[in-house]
């Protein structure tokens, strides 16, 4: 949860603690105490969701450092591919054309080409293996291709499950707000006559505001003395 958020969660909080601290004053069955209850829920949804948030921003975090180490990986694969194939140009007709390495930048035209390459060196692979290739070089090739699809997976499971906790975190924070509101009317009419409880009412159901940032450069010096 962002900062704003972890504010309304505080919010609830209190509010939480303030009827726990007053419950007796509500009837078993009254509305104070139905939305209250409804408050604890909503306390709860927003800690699981907060939970899934965070395990989905560090997954999609991972998924991004895995990806970029596979997408390296697999281009290193068809470089030393690529390039063997252009020092067979002159014992197999058309070869370099084959293995032309892709433009960088898209790990969709990446995979596109190693598994083309995968293809079209297999049938050829004891002449790059004469080049000095590992003899498993497609062995390797294709485990790096599967890896760099297994790392988009992830990244894209991961950006998903932030996604989804985050809109289900702005769900909760509207429907803790309409619950504390509504709570507002029940807890003044309750208390009219009780500056105290009211004090500590508005203590509790106050959101903090975000803190504001120091324009750079704004201060200024003080004048220089007199004299």
């Amino acid at each position: 949860m962002n900062d704003n958020e972890n504010r309304r969660r505080q919010t609830f909080a209190r509010v939480h603690e303030f009827f726990a601290s007053h419950t007796n004053d509500f009837a078993l069955n009254s509305l104070g105490r139905t939305l209250s209850t409804n408050l604890t829920t909503i306390i709860t949804e927003l800690d699981g969701h907060a939970s899934a948030e965070a395990s989905g921003i560090g997954s999609e975090r991972q998924g991004t450092s895995t990806r970029a180490q596979a997408r390296r990986a697999l281009r290193e694969d068809l470089e030393a591919i690529s390039r063997t194939a252009r020092a067979m140009a002159g014992e197999v007709s058309g070869i370099d054309d084959k293995f032309r390495m892709p433009a960088a930048g898209n790990d969709q035209r990446l995979l596109t080409a190693a598994r083309a390459f995968a293809t079209d060196a297999a049938p050829l692979s004891a002449q790059f293996i004469a080049h000095e290739l590992p003899a498993d070089f497609l062995a390797d090739l294709n485990a790096d291709i599967v890896a760099l699809e297994t790392a988009i997976d992830n990244q894209s499971s991961g950006t998903g499950d932030h996604v989804a906790a985050s809109a289900a975190i702005d769900d909760a924070i509207d429907r803790g707000v309409d619950t504390v509101r509504k709570l507002d009317a029940i807890v003044k009419n309750k208390y009219t006559n009780n500056s105290a409880v009211l004090a500590e009412w508005i203590s509790a159901s106050h959101t903090e505001r975000a803190p504001r940032r120091r324009a750079s450069g704004s201060s200024q010096a003080p004048p220089p003395p007199n004299g």
